[in-house]
């Protein structure tokens, strides 16, 4: 165990093995004769092994933030304080589909024939641009059966459902 001590003189910090307690040297500063003075704590015996007992350190006691002292004022009010974090609003596009509901148009084959012609492919086009690309959910293609006025018989025929917002 070491010893460690300033000379008198100069300040000089300086450490010796514990044996030479008590012995005079020169200060290697300033050459002044000290003498090594006695260790704070006693030495000790070399036959029974020095018994340390666990010490408890709490980490938040030894830093930094547990030395400094704050003197805090909570305010008191008599009714509930303004509210400073406020909700964001929606974004302009959210808003402006805000207002658009959910619709379903079903467009059959047997409406888009007109004098022979067949329009389907023409009026579900027409359709869809007048929607937009943006506002289209799902299209789904549907089979249906329906009585031919001038046959008198079941047909199966086809339709496109179409959900958008609108």
């Amino acid at each position: 165990m070491d010893i460690v001590f300033n000379c008198p003189n100069c300040d000089q910090e300086l450490e010796v093995d514990s044996s030479a307690a008590g012995a005079q040297l020169n200060c290697p500063a300033c050459q002044a004769l000290i003498t090594v003075p006695e260790p704070e704590t006693p030495l000790p015996k070399e036959e029974s092994p020095a018994k340390v007992e666990p010490t408890i350190i709490n980490p938040i006691a030894a830093s930094a933030a547990a030395k400094q002292e704050l003197h805090l004022k909570v305010p008191v009010r008599e009714g509930p304080g303004e509210i400073l974090i406020q909700k964001p609003k929606p974004p302009l596009e959210v808003a402006a589909k805000g207002d658009k509901k959910i619709r379903i148009k079903t467009i059959r084959h047997t409406d888009c024939i007109e004098v022979g012609h067949d329009r389907f492919d023409e009026m579900v086009t027409q359709f869809l641009q007048k929607v937009g690309e943006d506002n289209i959910i799902s299209i789904t293609p549907l089979t249906y059966t329906h009585l031919d006025i001038g046959t008198q018989r079941l047909l199966t025929d086809y339709a496109v459902m179409i959900v958008y917002r609108g």
